[in-house]
């Protein structure tokens, strides 16, 4: 901590707010003392520029032990368009310039703390390196997932051609904020069967669309309400951290949402919707009406059909608890994977350094073949062999035997027969939308919900997304597509929130999705739904390469391994509606792709 301040305590979006009244002169000024662009769109809670021509341009926190004011570098060693981390004892900070103007903000990612500036820098908004999330400078506020926070910004001035920043210690510290939210002004009786917006399921795309709800000044009562026992937590881990507790991979704590009047209303089923009454029941008889319903529900395991059900330590990983379980049970034993899936592959690679063997079991001849192809499917495949994986393809399971009712081997159909002491069923997985059937809610043969671009149903008031919708996606000429990615359903909700309160927005993001196995992560940005060519640059044997996914003559998506922020970078390309002809990534160039930043 560099002795700035004994006992750092967590950032408060109050603090922050309460500044801008004092600092308002100074708010909107730019380091030549000039009016900021930005004045107009100051983050809530943010610290503008300071003036380079005022003598004393911080004089109500000049000597407050709640800031820290230092001189970071040289006018000069920051060109347009380049990045810097910069410390200031008692923290780093992201001192960025871009169009002449400087501006400094928090240098890890809310999300998963990447470091920003690996990331990269365009049009006012700096992407993470790692999964994506985009936040402006001027600002810090997030502008596209994952993730939920927005990131601290702090003042820069220049004086005698030294770039100086000013910074709250606590924002330092935080490196995150929440944006201000709206409280409810209705007087609520927590028994009352109305909430004017009732949101079923509290995944990303549940949780999203209450906070941004709160956050566009929704004043009305909202009612969350979920099948699962913990409050909202993030559920891609499960598969790369089997030890975890829920209160570890927690995305919101109770208090928060009680502090920000979003109810939640744990371990309810949603049986049936009745668009007519607008009102919803759940399994234990309670019976909620709507003004609006958001349904997201999300996906649930593929079942597999097999003989032997009865027997026991056979496992649909779903909670944190199954994860925990799956840890116990296989260590120094024999597990046993069915499912090439990212999920059945993460699994398998979690449970490497735990068990005595790990077997895996896929129905096509490499993992991931659909989603990556062939020749990135067998270099994975080869990490996972290397790390003592023994897999089974193009073969399934028929029968699990136990001994006692617990689980002691698993038949494949092959005739192999397998010793196991924990088996994991990963094969994919299917909407959550059995209890939709009878409701008038459209859906497809598949089960996924219908929406258009505003995230709406069929029915007046209903709106669904995430894992279980099919959407409308404009790089595919709105062609209705289902895209399962945890950053996806973040954006679903913030869409579906603002066209609940009439402030119509369209899905404006570029699909990102990630994978870690063994120490290493494979990143994925685009829709690559029926490619028909991968064009690989780098070394596939080395797993540190890049594969573009094209369909005609465009480059459709791309995936890396080790290739940081190749992925980043090609998501800003396409997210600002250019193409990429697959003439341009043939010729092994890729230069003008990768960022040459400070």
């Amino acid at each position: 901590m560099g002795g700035c301040f004994s006992k750092p305590k967590p950032v408060e979006v109050k603090v922050e707010l309460s500044l801008l009244e004092k600092e308002k002169e100074m708010d909107g000024l730019s380091p030549n003392g000039k009016a900021s662009p930005f004045a107009d769109c100051r983050p809530n809670g943010a610290l503008g520029h300071g003036s380079d021509d005022d003598s004393n341009p911080f004089p109500l926190y000049q000597k407050s032990r709640d800031y820290v004011e230092a001189s970071v570098c040289h006018v000069k060693d920051l060109e347009n368009g380049q990045m810097r981390e910069v410390d200031l004892g008692c923290g780093r900070a992201l001192l960025i310039k871009e169009h002449g103007e400087f501006s400094a903000m928090g240098h890890k990612c809310p999300h998963y703390g990447a470091p920003l500036v690996k990331g990269v820098l365009s049009k006012g908004h700096v992407r993470c390196p790692w999964h994506g999330a985009c936040f402006n400078i001027a600002t810090g506020d997030i502008e596209d997932f994952p993730g939920l926070d927005s990131l601290p910004t702090f003042q820069v001035r220049v004086e005698k051609e030294k770039v100086i920043i000013h910074a709250n210690k606590q924002a330092l510290q935080s490196q995150k904020r929440s944006k201000p939210m709206a409280r409810c002004s209705a007087v609520i009786n927590s028994n009352t069967g109305f909430s004017h917006v009732v949101i079923i399921g509290s995944g990303p795309a549940g949780l999203v669309c209450a906070e941004t709800l709160r956050q566009e000044g929704f004043t009305d009562r909202i009612v969350m309400c979920t099948m699962d026992r913990h409050p909202p937590y993030d559920r891609p881990k499960l598969s790369k951290s089997l030890e975890s507790t829920a209160e570890q991979l927690r995305l919101r704590s109770i208090d928060f949402l009680q502090e920000h009047d979003i109810e939640l209303l744990t371990e309810k089923e949603a049986v049936a919707i009745d668009v007519k009454t607008r009102s919803v029941t759940f399994e234990d008889g309670l019976r909620m009406e709507y003004r609006k319903l958001f349904i997201a529900t999300g996906s649930k395991p593929k079942l597999v059909n097999y003989k032997g059900k009865d027997v026991r330590n056979v496992f649909y990983l779903r909670t944190p608890e199954d994860a925990n379980s799956i840890a116990r049970l296989a260590n120094n034993k024999n597990a046993v994977i069915v499912g090439t899936s990212f999920v059945g592959m993460e699994l398998a690679a979690a449970l490497t350094d735990k068990a005595h063997s790990v077997s895996v079991i896929g129905i096509e001849s490499v993992p991931f073949k659909k989603a990556l192809g062939e020749k990135v499917g067998k270099a994975i495949m080869k990490l996972f062999e290397a790390n003592r994986v023994k897999f089974y393809m193009l073969n399934e399971v028929s029968e699990m035997i136990g001994h006692h009712g617990q689980l002691k081997e698993v038949v494949l159909k092959s005739g192999k027969v397998l010793r196991a002491d924990v088996c994991v069923i990963g094969a994919g997985s299917i909407p959550a939308t059995g209890f939709l059937k009878q409701s008038g809610i459209h859906m497809d043969s598949k089960g996924f919900v219908t929406v258009n671009k505003l995230m709406q149903t069929n029915c007046d008031g209903v709106f669904a997304g995430g894992d279980m919708v099919i959407f409308p996606f404009p790089p595919r000429n709105n062609k209705k597509v289902n895209i399962p990615h945890w950053q996806m359903a973040h954006v679903h909700g913030r869409v579906a929130a603002l066209s609940m309160m009439g402030r119509a927005t369209e899905i404006k993001t570029v699909p990102y999705f990630w994978s870690a196995m063994f120490g290493r992560t494979i990143r994925y940005a685009g829709y690559g739904d029926g490619f028909d060519d991968v064009i690989i640059q780098g070394d596939l044997d080395d797993l540190r390469f890049v594969g573009f996914y094209t369909r005609s003559e465009e480059v459709v998506a791309v995936a890396s391994m080790n290739y940081d922020p190749i992925v980043s970078r090609v998501a800003e390309v396409l997210g600002s509606g250019k193409t990429i002809k697959k003439r341009d990534v043939e010729t092994g160039d890729i230069s003008w792709l990768i960022d040459k930043g400070s």
